[in-house]
């Protein structure tokens, strides 16, 4: 695989990069990135659900090596596997978009930008190349909508992530206990957890004060002082069927319906003509109770038929869930807080390291099965247990 870095002895999977980045960052990045919401119940039920599965190996198959180069959309990368997008990436480690952009080009992968990024599509489009997805988070301002999609077609981004399951911002308790805010306030508190995290603070002292690189542009200076409280009133509630379609309308590249839980919506989506439908719970961060993408990846995948697209995220941790994944019906699997766990425990080559490891482990996975190619992972036999 291009791309492949050796990997660190000390760092051989995502549970060893969790340790090391929470060792590094301060509490208030940390809790932000690791959190769900209410009891975290969806964060647990994600990871059950991909624990629950089993997978079926055929052996006697002879000499194998496993071929992981996956095609979507007219484009071939290196894996079946990408990094999702997640907001205030460099919130949690400095340059973090960056970093990752660097990583989706080097190793052929695809980066999804969030629409609440700390960097600019206009920087991650000159760095990822065709690597590069937007996840559009839907203004109300229609004006705002066509410049958003219009700056990111024209920095490199040809696939558009449109999100469904933030129709408004959760409650996310332990990022409020932690005393998480954007930009940081500074007391007492916050220069204790900055002092515990020197890498980070000097890091972030380079770097400077993360912005909302994105969506300052369309905003004033009270209203860039209070971010969240502007992304809240101009980018939740907004999304409906008649706007997705306006969205397809205007979107000349392939488009990914993001946050699909129910089979209804998954067929709907296809009648409005999107390319892909991403299974998604928003990582376990928007509704407790909301089921895990594991439970209803089959029905999703019955619904929409084999024309269409079906991408999976949320509990992801290892190159065996990606095997999982793609036998129960995924064709492709995104991945954010592994890939910010990487950054966070090695900065600026935690994101090659981060591939490194669910390569290796996917390629053993795919020995283990007796399986030569990506495709062959889709008809392994699999059981919930």
């Amino acid at each position: 695989m291009e791309g492949h870095f050796s990997l660190k002895k000390h760092l051989l999977s995502i549970s060893d990069l969790k340790a090391q980045a929470r060792r590094r960052m301060p509490h208030f990045a940390w809790e932000y990135l690791d959190s769900g919401t209410a009891a975290e119940e969806c964060l647990a039920r994600n990871r059950s659900a991909f624990q629950q599965i089993t997978l079926t190996p055929k052996f006697l198959k002879g000499k194998l090596t496993p071929n992981l180069q996956t095609t979507l959309f007219g484009t071939e990368y290196a894996a079946p596997f990408g990094i999702a997008p997640v907001g205030l990436s460099s919130l949690m480690w400095p340059k973090a978009e960056v970093i990752l952009a660097q990583t989706a080009s080097q190793c052929r992968i695809p980066y999804g930008l969030s629409t609440v990024a700390t960097e600019s599509p206009e920087v991650v489009g000159k760095i990822t190349g065709d690597m590069g997805w937007f996840q559009l988070y839907s203004p109300r301002d229609l004006t705002m909508r066509q410049d958003l999609l219009d700056r990111a077609w024209n920095a490199g981004f040809k696939v558009l992530l449109v999100t469904a399951d933030v129709p408004i911002m959760s409650r996310r308790e332990r990022q409020i206990k932690a005393g998480l805010s954007v930009p940081p306030k500074i007391t007492p508190r916050t220069l204790y957890h900055l002092a515990r995290s020197p890498r980070w603070s000097f890091e972030t002292l380079l770097a400077g004060q993360p912005r909302f690189k994105v969506l300052e542009k369309y905003a004033n200076d009270q209203q860039m002082r209070q971010m969240l409280q502007f992304t809240n009133d101009n980018l939740s509630g907004t999304l409906s069927w008649d706007y997705l379609e306006e969205i397809r309308a205007l979107w000349k590249g392939a488009l990914v319906l993001k946050g699909v839980l129910h089979p209804e919506d998954a067929s709907r989506a296809v009648a409005v003509g999107v390319d892909g439908v991403q299974v998604s719970n928003h990582g376990g961060r928007q509704l407790d109770g909301a089921p895990a993408t594991m439970e209803v990846l089959p029905e999703i995948k019955a619904a929409v038929g084999a024309d269409t697209k079906v991408f999976l995220d949320s509990g992801v941790r290892s190159g065996l869930d990606i095997a999982r994944a793609l036998a129960v019906g995924a064709d492709f699997v995104l991945l954010g807080r592994a890939f910010l766990m990487g950054v966070g425990a090695l900065g600026r080559t935690g994101g090659k390291q981060t591939v490194s490891i669910l390569t290796d482990e996917l390629t053993n996975v795919m020995m283990q099965l007796g399986c030569a190619t990506v495709t062959e992972l889709s008809q392994v036999e699999w059981r919930k247990d």
